[in-house]
């Protein structure tokens, strides 16, 4: 560091735009200045390379943000959320994103724990893997990090979670394709073994059990597991087309524009022939050709809860260790429509 502190706080000033007073104040923890600007004169000690004082170390400003990957918008979609509310509480996310045969999660944790984050999200990370080791996540908690789980749920986390109502959102769409006559409709979703997956599927049997009649066996049967991107859409309704549905339901929007495109190559129309049902409500969804019937995350109620929930474990008083289900709602566009004349009963 410098040896001349008169230097050094023109220096800190002038790096995070701010007066000599205001930096004196931060450093010595003092009243009087808002989270963003104490926040940029914190930036502005690590960006000059000077150490921060000891009653300030630990609280470096930085939060992580750990999502799967960004080529589904629903994950863009969250981050957005959660970065805007971030900064307004004086907090700068890092973001890290998975790719496959990249940065595994874990080795995304110690890279936010060297930068000494004050906390971390993670939207659809391990924890929603039933088949996952979950240890890191309670080694997180011991070592007093607070972090925050989004979309997926695990026994034994001593953590919030945020969670859609996956049971709620199939119900909402077999009921509105039901309402409409279909009857023998099929559900495209994921790998199982991801709880957000575990969830819809159990949703839709029951949902179709109870509104068509037919068995729970009868109903697992028209469930297609495959990947969660457009090819994996296109490969599940090529095996539920199949099985003669009349409407698919999607796990994600990106599964149903999958779904789609099978349709039309078998030569079938959507909706006249088969109606498609998506997941997510992803910008930009509202534009697909046709316009997409689909299930809407509450995705910025969930992010908002999940950086309340971040901020209070941050401050010492930490949100209630269980799980925030928020019900998703249908919105209804020009992907579904009613069953074929000759599927009439």
């Amino acid at each position: 560091m410098s040896e001349n502190p008169r230097a050094r706080l023109s220096d800190i000033a002038e790096q995070a735009g701010v007066s000599e007073a205001t930096v004196s104040r931060v450093l010595n923890d003092r009243p009087g200045v808002s989270p963003a600007t104490r926040q940029a004169v914190l930036t502005a000690l690590d960006v000059l390379g000077y150490e921060r004082p000891i009653r300030l170390r630990g609280r470096s400003g930085l939060v992580g943000l750990v999502v799967p990957e960004l080529e589904n918008p629903i994950f863009p979609a969250f981050a957005q959320v959660m970065e805007t509310l971030l900064a307004q509480h004086g907090y700068t996310p890092v973001l890290c994103t998975q790719t496959p045969g990249g940065v595994t999660e874990d080795e995304y944790v110690e890279l936010l724990l060297d930068r000494g984050v004050a906390g971390i999200v993670f939207v659809s990370g391990m924890h929603a893997d039933v088949t996952a080791e979950h240890g890191p996540y309670n080694a997180l908690v011991e070592r007093g990090l607070p972090i925050v789980l989004v979309n997926g749920y695990a026994e034994g986390i001593d953590a919030p979670f945020i969670s859609d109502d996956d049971a709620a959102a199939m119900d909402l769409a077999v009921t509105h394709l039901t309402s409409m006559g279909h009857r023998r409709i099929g559900l495209a979703v994921g790998p199982g073994r991801f709880v957000p997956v575990v969830r819809k599927r159990a949703g839709f049997i029951d949902a179709m059990t109870r509104l068509t009649g037919i068995s729970a066996d009868e109903a697992a049967g028209l469930v297609s597991h495959s990947l969660f991107a457009v090819e994996g859409g296109q490969a599940a309704a090529h095996h539920l087309l199949g099985c003669g549905v009349t409407a698919i339901v999607c796990g994600s929007d990106l599964m149903a524009l999958g779904a789609i495109r099978t349709i039309r190559q078998r030569g079938l129309r959507v909706p006249e022939d088969v109606s498609v049902v998506g997941y997510d409500d992803s910008r930009l969804i509202a534009f697909t050709d046709p316009p997409l019937t689909t299930v809407r995350q509450a995705v910025s109620a969930m992010g908002t809860a999940a950086v309340q929930a971040l901020i209070d474990g941050i401050n010492g008083t930490p949100a209630p260790r269980d799980e925030f289900v928020f019900r998703p709602e249908l919105v209804v566009r020009s992907s579904t429509g009613p069953v074929p004349s000759t599927e009439r009963a």
